[in-house]
């Protein structure tokens, strides 16, 4: 038995009709996967299938944690995912994907194999940012960045840093770079006159 047979759908055997099928996706799922987004994860699939003899739609509905790194210290962290999916199926002479929920399966074989979609359809309900909550960040790594950034940012700034003096902000210290674009408002307003 294969690592991926159990979301293996044979729709050549299937009957007719409406089916649903339940997955518990754990650690050794997105291990075997071997996908670089999500190394670890729990969760729940629901699937409802109605299968005809044209074609066969499948209905996801897909929630649970999954563990990504922190864009910013590089731990683990826990996101929460919530999605609902759609996927047609039609019987061809190979395989295809005609669109991003369109499929063509060989009618020879008649099966669909889920796992690697239940995991595109996961990691496409991750946000693009991965960052810990305010004060969360692995400590030890938040001062190093911070040691080595050119310029903190007031929104990525968990705490205060103790070790650093405060800063005067009475004094503003001019950009050189406007300097040359004020020439050309002088220029500009020259010529005006």
């Amino acid at each position: 038995m294969g690592k991926f047979d159990t979301y293996k759908i044979d729709l050549k055997t299937l009957p007719y009709g409406t089916h649903e099928y339940e997955y518990g996706l754990e650690n050794k799922f997105f291990t075997d996967i071997d996908g670089p987004e999500v190394p670890k994860g729990r969760v729940r699939v629901f699937l409802t299938l109605k299968h005809s003899k044209a074609i066969t739609e499948m209905n996801f509905k897909i929630e649970g944690q999954v563990y990504v790194p922190c864009d910013r210290c590089l731990d683990d962290m826990e996101v929460a995912v919530e999605t609902q999916n759609r996927l047609f199926v039609k019987f061809g002479k190979e395989y295809a994907e005609e669109s991003d929920e369109i499929v063509v399966i060989p009618a020879e074989e008649g099966a669909i194999n889920l796992a690697w979609f239940l995991y595109e359809f996961i990691t496409l309900a991750i946000p693009m940012k991965h960052v810990h909550a305010p004060g969360k960040c692995n400590k030890s790594m938040t001062v190093k960045l911070k040691k080595h950034s050119a310029k903190s940012s007031p929104v990525e700034e968990d705490e205060p840093d103790e070790d650093l003096p405060e800063a005067d902000d009475s004094v503003e210290i001019p950009d050189p770079r406007w300097d040359a674009l004020k020439g050309f408002l002088d220029d500009e307003n020259n010529d005006k006159e």
